[in-house]
């Protein structure tokens, strides 16, 4: 099966970084969950989902980068169906200078990538 991709029309922050108000930091989570489980398509299991921060500025890749993107692999995850620990998907993050966005990839698992 060929990848699928998509674009989540968000902005992927740098929440350790954030001193923001829990109210504040609460929407904008429920918003990247939201738009992740809404346009993300079903797809079969198992699966690599590959997430891509696209931003003015880079961020920290070790912590900052998945946990900038957690509320959006909560949704995805919510949408195939599964908790985002499931060996069933393999999480992968990236990064790259542009406009905000957030560009999703989704691929069928090769048998020596589960578990990985």
């Amino acid at each position: 099966m060929s990848p699928h991709t998509f674009e989540l029309p968000i902005t992927a922050v740098s929440e350790a970084n954030r001193r923001d108000h829990w109210a504040t930091k609460a929407r904008r989570v429920k918003l990247h969950r939201n738009t992740a489980y809404a346009l993300c398509p079903a797809f079969p299991l198992p699966c690599v989902v590959t997430l891509t921060r696209v931003a003015p500025r880079m961020i920290d890749q070790h912590d900052n980068l998945p946990a900038s993107l957690k509320a959006c692999v909560d949704g995805i995850a919510q949408r195939l169906g599964v908790d985002d620990r499931s060996p069933l998907v393999v999480w992968r993050y990236g990064q790259k200078k542009g406009k905000a966005c957030v560009v999703v990839s989704l691929e069928a698992m090769d048998s020596g990538e589960r578990g990985a």
